[in-house]
């Protein structure tokens, strides 16, 4: 990751007039997890997640839809990882059956944070 914190001494310019290159509008939205309100086991080692960023994507003007969570988060041996969970079933057409009502508040909180997906934004005056 490359960061430009802009100290009163750092000149940053950019240029051009950015165009998105796909035609599926998509949106990530990360929400930070209190340690210990989650707990992800899978094959019998549970992680302990501090992190989701679940995307979001509106496929040929189709509403909103969540496809995928992925966490940030600790085993239980004390290294950390990152688990992903499709959420789509492989057609794109539904959710995909299994996944946990506790990945589900994920999303719900992510898309609430989010002002639902219908996300709104104003640059700001200079």
């Amino acid at each position: 990751m490359i960061a430009f914190p802009l100290e009163s001494s750092m000149v940053l310019s950019a240029t051009g007039d950015p165009i998105p290159t796909q035609s599926d509008p998509q949106v990530c939205v990360g929400v930070h997890l209190e340690v210990g309100t989650l707990v992800l086991t899978q094959d019998g080692t549970d992680y302990e997640p501090h992190h989701g960023r679940v995307e979001f994507a509106a496929p040929e003007g189709r509403p909103w839809a969540a496809e995928k969570v992925h966490f940030s988060a600790k085993a239980s041996d004390g290294s950390f990882v990152g688990v992903e969970v499709d959420l789509l079933t492989e057609a794109c057409d539904g959710p995909r059956p299994g996944i946990p009502e506790a990945v589900w508040k994920v999303v719900a909180l992510a898309a609430t944070s989010a002002g639902d997906v219908g996300i709104t934004y104003t640059p700001p005056t200079a």
